[in-house]
């Protein structure tokens, strides 16, 4: 057996505002969505994909370990289209280069690159 990829499904109490977000401000494109007034959809961005799910599945708070090629760069881009930002690019001791950003569902996306 061997894992082809892992999906996070994140909580969402509106999944179109969800996907928007990612979308138009993160970076992602939209891949798909369910229903009319969507309970369930994805995003993707290369062999990356998030899925958002109303209501019944995951829980606010959740953190997600994004890694770029830049946070520096994507900082800048995702700053100038109005993304919550709780913390700026730092280096850590731990041999990355991150910040924190958080969705309109109150996860956190701790977004960087490794320094070594």
């Amino acid at each position: 057996m061997k894992i082809e990829s892992v999906i996070p499904i994140l909580y969402s109490d509106d999944v179109k505002r969800s996907i928007a977000y990612y979308t138009d401000v993160l970076g992602f494109e939209e891949h798909w969505s369910w229903d009319e007034e969507p309970s369930f959809g994805g995003v993707v961005d290369g062999n990356t994909a998030i899925f958002f799910c109303k209501g019944n599945q995951g829980h606010k708070g959740t953190w997600l370990a994004i890694n770029v090629d830049n946070v520096d760069e994507y900082f800048e881009t995702i700053k100038s289209k109005g993304a919550l930002i709780l913390s700026e690019p730092d280096t850590k001791p731990w041999f990355m280069r991150e910040m924190l950003v958080k969705d309109p569902d109150g996860h956190i996306l701790r977004i960087g690159h490794g320094t070594e």
